[in-house]
């Protein structure tokens, strides 16, 4: 972000070839935006109230509410208040609403997700997504899915690994460090829902390039 935070943007249904485009400009959030326009990919903003990625700066919401088209308003590994502030802000932007498992283990795929009734192919469902017809569905995060899932995580890091077994004493601990987690999430979120949600006028604006420049360069 222009501002030295960092964000988890969701980009979707792109070839590998805009995938290594894509990560060449993920320290600059101005061309990232151009080439996603440009190429016409479907993206969010994804976990906004979530201190997942380090600090927030309030002129972020401005970059998230001028030219995000998406917010993820339901992440199954997010608190159910942080969901529900998260889609009462795309709510009051008019965004379209994403859901996702964000699983990393495979107990929790699946557990969130985004629907398009009707949609019989990607065509439709993106065309629908695009329309406004999406729906999210499924559950939200908890302390109990969330140590469940690390502890899963940490059984297959040993079945892979037979060394990090020498680190199974340190399994006591995973309770204590998901709980802390959500501790804080829940403590970043308030705050900036209170700050965003709150105010009614905007007290930074970015900086835009108004002209796209040409992407040619992915054809190289």
């Amino acid at each position: 972000m222009p501002s030295g935070t960092e964000a988890h943007i969701g980009v979707y249904d792109l070839s590998e070839r805009q995938h290594t485009q894509l990560l060449r400009r993920r320290d600059d959030l101005v061309s990232l935006l151009m080439y996603l326009t440009e190429r016409r990919l479907f993206f969010s903003i994804n976990h906004v109230f979530s201190s997942v990625t380090g600090r927030r700066d309030a002129e972020d919401f401005e970059w998230f509410r001028r030219y995000f088209p998406a917010v993820e308003t339901r992440n199954s590994h997010m608190l159910k208040s942080t969901n529900r502030q998260a889609a009462q802000l795309g709510k009051r932007w008019n965004k379209i609403a994403i859901g996702g498992s964000d699983a990393h283990a495979l107990p929790s795929a699946g557990s969130a997700y985004t629907i398009v009734p009707g949609a019989r192919d990607k065509e439709e469902f993106f065309a629908g997504l695009r329309a406004g017809m999406g729906r999210v569905a499924g559950e939200s995060g908890s302390f109990k899915k969330l140590t469940r899932d690390v502890f899963v995580i940490a059984a297959e890091m040993m079945r892979e690994k037979s060394w990090t077994a020498l680190l199974s004493p340190l399994a006591v601990l995973i309770p204590a460090i998901t709980c802390l987690n959500y501790y804080q999430e829940k403590r970043f979120g308030r705050h900036w829902a209170e700050e965003i949600l709150g105010e009614s006028n905007v007290r930074k604006y970015p900086r835009w390039i108004s002209m796209p420049q040409p992407a040619a360069e992915e054809f190289i």
